[in-house]
């Protein structure tokens, strides 16, 4: 299909800015998603591989809504990394459309996205922004949601199947849902009334096979195929191999790994046979990059240094343990071709769009916690498809690690030939539903136990299971915990959220995390009690692990002893089956605002600068929570107001008058306070001094806040 062909069916404006693209001629999911009519307002279930062309059918449907019909279109993706991506690739393509972005805080209307056309979100805020009844979602004409075969992810799952079950049946949406490649894309169209596209397309040719002992075992359509193909380099390993000759046909290689610490020592490895072929003009552009990550924090840990030092050498490493930033500069860097190779886990796995030439798994199983198991097909498909770059290559390299000759040939029959695995729905379970249940009712979208049950047998849970008695039990169960904990009431037959109710579901927390505060929460809770009130919740949950350090576990139990009496709750009440990790990441929490430095803090508690941001990140939206609860209770939240700062900007109680003033975080702070100047007042009569310590450019800043 030529985009000639489109003339009429799709905006003027939007043919002129895919020909001023390049794009003339449709692909195949492309063409066959017009042909099912996505131009004009038809839902669709699109499924095909990785660099297929999705996007550009996302696209056509946006626009088309917004121009053609009146109607805002809304994009839905379950990573923020995605959500800026394609925010950032829709700007660009259409610049004339107005576009706005919404991902964090979970306590707010956004109000101001009424004014826009376009507008991205993940997943999680569009189901907040339901929750605090947006006015403006009766003016949306389509709904985009991408990673769709999320639908069977365990965490992500649950929400996503609840918000499209609530938006499929509003009148007029149109729904485009975009799909790796799974067993049961059919069923998930047929859940939605929406018209599927599948599609097992490429731009890239892909070479599948499986590596051993120097050479790849490659696949022939439903087979090993005979004879192999001998890799180039005399390294022992097959990672060390693949590299070597993917560097030889001047590609890149991402290869993954089972955890954080493979993947880093990976990097290490590779890093030895990369910087042989880096120019000295991208040598001199990473050692730019390498000291950018090494400085995103004040003080570099050793993670910052690991990574700056692989990165001088073409190599890199990329997982949930780095800073945003950092991986920023990583991702940037490997489109650009500086970087080489970049060894990653599955964090690259969700959407985020950086192909390489070879694309090589190195570890096939991972450890569950438990025990070490096989990774699935599809999401074994889902990394492999990012072999071949669109535009660069005529052929990508998907290869997986093998230990010999006949495990390569189990490993292309478990997989490589191996058709995509179906998803199932994973919504049947009670703290999912706790948390959704009291939204229905908080927006009133719902006011009877039988009117959820009606709701919850449109899910696809339903559609896959049919009616359900252990469905219709937990949705007995939740009710009557909601009934006990006084956050919904009977009002003449009808459910009501109270006020206490509503204002949890508007936090966007876990009934039970707002059950064990509003319990906990009193005057004169001292330091520590304060943040094991926060941690002892589902949303910090994975815990800090502290039970391999006898010394940490000791100081943890002193203190749980001495401090306030909340640690006498039963803490099995609200279904919390490990305080001691809560308290021990209350105890990380509590030497981050005693000013400890991060590397002693990673160290201590074996942690990653990434995994610190995140829990620094849920402390402050649960702490924000606790404070909103207090206000309702009518206790006092001044502690927690103070502790809320301290965890933002990582300080003394001491500090708090200082950090007031824009530009004086926490470093600066510090050293205002150090060189006796410990408040704004004084700031203001000791202006000669303050310049010496922070430079006349940002003393500047400080004074003008001050009207000095």
């Amino acid at each position: 299909m030529q985009l000639s062909d489109l003339k009429g069916a799709i905006p003027n404006e939007m043919i002129e800015s895919l020909r001023s693209r390049g794009i003339n001629e449709f692909t195949p999911p492309q063409a066959e998603s017009i042909r099912a009519g996505v131009a004009s307002g038809a839902s669709v279930v699109v499924a095909s591989p990785t660099a297929s062309g999705k996007t550009l059918v996302a696209e056509i449907a946006c626009v088309s809504t917004i121009l053609s019909r009146g109607k805002k279109a809304v994009y839905v993706a379950p990573m923020r990394a995605l959500v800026n991506e394609k925010f950032s690739e829709f700007k660009e393509a259409y610049p004339y459309l107005k576009a706005a972005i919404s991902t964090g805080d979970f306590d707010s209307s956004d109000q101001w996205l009424a004014d826009y056309e376009l507008i991205f979100v993940s997943t999680e805020k569009l189901d907040s922004l339901m929750r605090h009844r947006m006015e403006w979602v009766n003016s949306v004409g389509c709904i985009i949601f991408d990673e769709v075969h999320l639908l069977g992810d365990q965490y992500r799952g649950p929400t996503l199947e609840l918000l499209m079950t609530k938006l499929k049946d509003l009148r007029g949406i149109q729904i485009v849902a975009l799909s790796a490649t799974i067993g049961n894309a059919d069923e998930i169209a047929d859940w939605l009334g929406a018209r599927l596209v599948i599609s097992d397309y490429r731009p890239v040719k892909l070479l599948k096979g499986a590596v051993a002992s120097g050479k790849i075992y490659y696949v022939d359509g439903d087979r090993l195929a005979e004879g192999t193909m001998e890799l180039r380099g005399e390294a022992d390993t097959n990672e060390e191999r693949v590299l070597e000759d993917t560097l030889l046909l001047g590609k890149q290689a991402l290869v993954f790994y089972s955890t954080k610490r493979n993947a880093e020592a990976g990097s290490q490895r590779l890093s030895k046979i990369s910087e042989r072929f880096i120019s000295e003009d991208e040598r001199k552009s990473l050692a730019k990059i390498g000291n950018a990550v090494l400085n995103v924090l004040d003080k570099p840990t050793q993670q910052c240094v690991k990574l700056s030092e692989v990165l001088l050498h073409g190599a890199a490493f990329h997982h949930s343990g780095l800073l945003p930033a950092q991986r920023n500069y990583i991702e940037s860097a490997f489109k650009s071709g500086q970087i080489k190779v970049v060894c990653s886990t599955t964090t690259l796995g969700f959407g985020v769009n950086m192909p390489a030439h070879t694309v090589l798994i190195r570890d096939i199983s991972r450890h569950n916690g438990y025990t070490s198991e096989r990774i699935g097909v599809n999401e074994v498909l889902q990394l492999l498809g990012r072999a071949g770059r669109p535009k660069y290559d005529t052929e990508g390299r998907a290869l997986i690690s093998a230990g010999s000759e006949g495990m390569a040939a189990d490993l292309v029959n478990e997989y490589l030939v191996a058709e995509p695995e179906p998803i199932y729905s994973n919504l049947g379970i009670l703290p999912i539903l706790r948390m959704h249940i009291l939204s229905f009712i908080a927006e009133g979208f719902l006011d009877s136990m039988q009117g959820i049950n009606e709701f919850l047998s449109k899910t696809f849970y339903s559609h896959q299971y049919g009616s359900d008695s252990r469905m219709r039990g937990i949705v007995r169960e939740v009710l009557g915990n909601l009934h006990e904990w006084d956050f919904i009431e009977d009002v003449g037959g009808q459910l009501r959220a109270t006020r206490i109710g509503k204002r949890i579901s508007e936090l966007y927390i876990d009934p039970l995390s707002a059950k064990w505060m509003a319990d906990t929460l009193q005057s004169g809770l001292d330091e520590i009690g304060a943040l094991y009130l926060i941690c002892n919740t589902v949303e910090m949950r994975p815990y800090v692990k502290i039970t391999e350090d006898a010394e940490l576990q000791f100081v943890a139990y002193r203190k749980m002893n001495y401090s306030s009496a909340i640690y006498e709750t039963e803490d099995t009440k609200y279904g919390y089956y490990d305080p001691l990790a809560a308290f021990g990441t209350a105890l990380m929490l509590e030497d981050w605002i005693s000013e400890t430095d991060e590397n002693s803090i990673m160290k201590k508690y074996r942690t990653t600068p990434g995994a610190l941001y995140s829990k620094l990140t849920n402390a402050d939206w649960m702490i924000y929570a606790a404070i909103e609860l207090s206000k309702l209770l009518h206790r006092s939240s001044r502690e927690l107001v103070d502790i809320r700062v301290r965890l933002r900007y990582g300080i003394k109680d001491e500090l708090l008058d200082l950090v007031r003033l824009e530009q004086i975080g926490r470093v600066r702070a510090r050293r205002l306070y150090d060189s006796g100047i410990r408040s704004v007042k004084e700031i203001r009569v000791k202006k000669d001094e303050v310049v010496k310590i922070l430079g006349r450019e940002i003393a500047e800043k400080v004074f003008s806040q001050l009207d000095m």
